[in-house]
């Protein structure tokens, strides 16, 4: 893992500690800005289905109570 700051031009010159100093960071602070990428996506996928079951069910709301209602009539004894 180290061997990534070892190998570049532009950082020649740092030390063992620096180099682990930098991986350690570097490793934290993805981590953490990764799960808040993925703490989004969640977000945004979950408000999507939300406001598609939304948009569906007000626009099928009245023929799915008119079959449920259909269905209570032919059950209810006459």
């Amino acid at each position: 893992m180290l061997n990534k700051f070892f190998s570049t031009e532009s950082q020649k010159g740092l030390t063992m500690t620096e180099c682990a100093l930098i991986a350690a960071l570097s490793k934290f602070f993805s981590i953490k800005s990764q799960k808040g990428v993925t703490m989004i996506e969640y977000a945004l996928i979950a408000s999507l289905v939300a406001i598609a079951a939304i948009v569906v069910l007000t626009t099928l709301g009245t023929q799915i109570t008119a079959a449920f209602q259909a269905v209570v009539d032919a059950l209810t004894p006459k």
